[in-house]
């Protein structure tokens, strides 16, 4: 028999709070047990309830989400943590995944975004259930694939290209207000416009992002990408 992921929504807005939470609900594997409105009850939450897993939102009434974060790493036993938040700053993705957060999604979202995530991490859980306790590098590769391209089928990124970048390149399509060109990605993120194009001309063809033509007056079409 499975056991369920104890799962912790923690948005400010009760509405969304709940809304996110019935998403989980209808997840097969997953369990709500709790939801908590502010940073303070959130870490209580965390505390009494014990979750496997935690949505964590970052604009709260008494505090930073990602400080809350931050305070749960440093537990012993800490839950694993997927971000949810309306902040699209490049700045704020980055600190999240240097926190150690599992991913981040951009609000709204629909229950297809959220459920995938998801998929993704209970079967990365059950993955690293089966392994022995000494991991060869094509698991670690498989691991960290599961998360980072969940929707694909292919479990690590092609010869050529970084996982890392891969995630601070979508991370910053997925943070812009509006469709981003090859340019604006890199001096976002710091790295070449050649590099830029190369990796996003990679995630389109993966289907993680889609590629908009935009017509001006005179030469050719400007590419430029938004979430898939």
């Amino acid at each position: 028999m499975t056991t369920e992921i104890r799962t912790v929504v923690v948005d400010d807005d009760y509405r969304v709070a709940a809304v996110h939470a019935a998403y989980v609900a209808k997840v097969e594997g997953f369990d709500v047990v709790g939801q908590a409105h502010s940073a303070a009850e959130a870490l209580e939450s965390v505390d009494r309830l014990r979750p496997d897993l935690v949505l964590m939102d970052v604009f709260l009434p008494d505090g930073d989400g990602l400080d809350v974060v931050r305070t749960l790493m440093g537990q012993p036993r800490h839950p694993d943590v997927i971000v949810i938040t309306a902040a699209r700053d490049v700045a704020t993705v980055r600190h999240a995944m240097q926190l150690g957060a599992i991913h981040y999604l951009v609000k709204p979202f629909g229950f297809a975004a959220l459920n995938e995530q998801l998929e993704a991490y209970r079967r990365l859980r059950q993955r690293l259930a089966g392994l022995p306790e000494h991991a060869e590098q094509s698991d670690v590769d498989e691991l960290f694939g599961l998360l980072r391209n969940p929707g694909t089928g292919r479990t690590r990124p092609d010869k050529g290209f970084s996982g890392p970048t891969l995630d601070l390149v979508i991370g910053a399509v997925r943070a812009a207000p509006d469709a981003v060109s090859a340019a604006e990605v890199a001096e976002q993120i710091g790295i070449s416009r050649a590099t830029a194009q190369r990796y996003l001309q990679y995630l389109e063809r993966r289907r993680l992002v889609q590629l908009q033509l935009c017509y001006g007056t005179t030469g050719r079409p400007e590419h430029r990408y938004s979430p898939a």
